[in-house]
């Protein structure tokens, strides 16, 4: 089932990851009923966080994360936080009960270079399912329509990597990241290039 029905359900979980990823027990729900000292979300003071966020793709019935473990136990409590939080928010919101999330979370570890270079346009790209979703059996249909989706695809960090300015960008925490990408014509390229060759293989 969906996780996201509309804008608000996406950016209300763009707004948790900000906030969770923090050793300080902060509340997304806390800080917007705040009306004595109001703040945005996105500048709050969050102090260390739990995890450093890589690269994020949200899609209508999951999401995908590139996260650099501190330590096992901050990496679950992350989670533990995000996911308890969303579902309560949706729960309450659509007027649901039970688990909103099927079974345990799925983790990988990225071992070698070359795999976590690959990550980043994996989950970048998955939005291309949303409008053809046999991209990758059949290749691309019209390859201006997705580079253009892609391009203007708000709930991912992909407009973060093509060096676009907006609040969200402070999801990512990208200083203990290889820097594969030195300039955002790089991580275009490279998204187009995977685009291309999963077309050339067909």
């Amino acid at each position: 089932m969906n996780i996201f029905t509309n804008h608000f359900d996406y950016s209300r979980f763009q707004k948790l990851l900000y906030t969770v990823n923090s050793k300080d027990t902060l509340k997304l729900s806390d800080i917007e009923r705040n009306k004595v000292n109001p703040c945005p979300t996105w500048v709050i003071d969050r102090g260390e966080t739990l995890v450093e966020i890589g690269a994020y793709c949200l899609m209508p019935n999951h999401f995908h994360l590139l996260v650099r473990s501190k330590d096992e136990k901050d990496t679950g409590t992350f989670l533990q936080r995000l996911l308890t939080s969303h579902s309560k928010y949706f729960n309450t919101k659509y007027d649901r009960t039970g688990s909103l999330f099927q079974g345990k979370s799925k983790a990988e570890h990225v071992v070698g270079d070359n795999y976590l270079k690959y990550i980043f346009s994996y989950i970048h790209l998955n939005p291309v399912k949303i409008i053809q979703r046999d991209w990758k059996e059949n290749g691309i249909n019209n390859m201006e329509e997705v580079k253009k989706y892609l391009s203007e695809y708000k709930y991912s960090s992909f407009r973060d990597f093509a060096g676009e300015e907006r609040k969200e960008s402070k999801i990512l925490e990208l200083s203990n990241f290889p820097s594969y990408f030195s300039a955002k014509e790089d991580y275009i390229n490279e998204i187009i290039e995977w685009l291309n060759y999963n077309n050339n293989e067909k």
